[in-house]
């Protein structure tokens, strides 16, 4: 097993070496990938900037013809995250570490996420104390803030690196602890989504799927914890899916700041296991503060959750793209399938008296679901979302499922 070091070797090339020798010292079999374009390497490299150029459906000579920086860093990422997905896949990968400022920050996070959880992933990164997001994303990549740019080697930067080399070295070496108790007691994953106006639903749900016998491992449904999510169905961990809370479908179409992107909704139905969709808190879209909530939603209905959180209704005719949306998605799915919907109320504040009650919307949501939703089971309960009754029947539904 081997541990991959990724960096720019024409900029980095003695910061790699340095830790490309610490962790030959801890004992460690090491493979340098460069990932460097315009200059010449500094040190020798395990795997050439040619071949991640190839992998790309590139060629270095043409990445150093066109002159194009961002080309030059796109064509990388996308090469080193297939050389380390198939070095991964010969299980050849114990741990990845990378060296960088934003261009290799973003090479060697786009490998990183090319792995599945558990696999020791370190980046050292000027970034790693501003947005992280767009590096990590749903994946298990711990940051290690560099603190001076990595650009000579100095008494601060071996600092950072040693502690770097070392955190690799645990990670990969240490044996992990196995509680043999709490490993026979492990049984079946379900995941969940929640939000706070969808939380009695799903912590009924939870119960149910819990005395029959299952974990219920529950995502925010922040636009983060919907791609995590995801990303972990497509890794295989999870026996069914309870997807209750799809308001982050909601945040993508109309503009929000919680949308877990395109290819939510996507990953059960591609893995072919049984899940449960319905329409949780899809009469919201999430913005920040008030005054974060752009010029063109003026007029609309809004309601504020708290200080730093600001609601806005969803309108009739985007319920409509939702529904359509969410049965189309579910239409395609390989697995078993079944939508739920609750006809009096989506979320806490949807229904009567409260904030956002709208029957037009919630009608529209329905309209749209009945209308794409081809051969997918497709059940209707004259209750609210939160009502017991309704989370009983999402819960029993996926059990019957399961038991299939």
């Amino acid at each position: 097993m081997t541990v991959y070091i990724l960096g720019t070797l024409d900029t980095k090339g003695t910061e790699v070496g340095y830790v490309r020798d610490l962790l030959s010292e801890f004992g460690l079999t090491t493979c340098v990938v460069d990932t460097g374009c315009l200059g010449e390497p500094t040190i020798p490299a395990d795997i050439l900037r040619e071949a991640i150029f190839d992998a790309a459906g590139g060629s270095l000579v043409e990445v150093r013809n066109k002159g194009d920086r961002g080309s030059a860093v796109t064509l990388a990422a996308i090469g080193a995250a297939k050389i380390v997905a198939a070095a991964h896949a010969r299980g050849d990968v114990s741990g990845v570490i990378s060296l960088g400022g934003s261009a290799g920050t973003t090479i060697g996070t786009s490998a990183m996420r090319a792995l599945p959880l558990g696999v020791p992933k370190l980046m050292v990164s000027t970034l790693a104390s501003g947005q992280t997001r767009p590096y990590v994303g749903s994946k298990d990549i711990l940051m290690f803030n560099a603190v001076v740019d990595i650009a000579g080697f100095n008494r601060i930067s071996r600092t950072i690196l040693d502690n770097a080399a070392r955190a690799m070295a645990g990670m990969v070496k240490l044996p992990r602890p196995v509680n043999q108790e709490l490993k026979r007691q492990d049984r079946p994953l379900i995941a969940a989504t929640m939000f706070g106006v969808t939380t009695p639903c799903v912590e009924r749900a939870r119960q149910i799927l819990e005395q029959s016998g299952y974990e219920v491992i529950v995502f925010h449904a922040t636009g983060i914890g919907g791609e995590a999510m995801e990303g972990l169905i497509n890794d295989g961990l999870f026996a069914g899916v309870l997807d209750l809370t799809t308001t982050e479908l909601a945040d993508e179409l109309v503009g929000g700041i919680l949308s877990a992107g395109p290819s939510r909704l996507t990953a059960a139905g591609r893995k072919g296991i049984p899940q449960v969709i319905s329409v949780g808190a899809l009469d919201m879209v999430n913005f920040g503060e008030a005054n974060s909530v752009p010029e063109k939603f003026k007029g609309r209905t809004f309601y504020q959750h708290n200080a730093t959180v600001t609601l806005m209704r969803t309108t009739v005719d985007e319920n409509r793209k939702l529904g359509e949306e969410i049965g189309r998605k579910a239409a395609a799915a390989t697995g078993p399938t079944a939508i739920l919907i609750p006809l009096k109320g989506v979320s806490a504040i949807d229904q009567t008296g409260k904030p956002f009650d709208d029957p037009a919307c919630r009608n529209a949501l329905c309209e749209g679901i009945r209308a794409a939703h081809g051969n997918v089971e497709l059940i209707e309960l004259d209750c609210h979302l939160n009502d017991d009754l309704f989370a009983e029947a999402a819960a029993r539904r996926l059990l019957k499922m399961l038991d299939k």
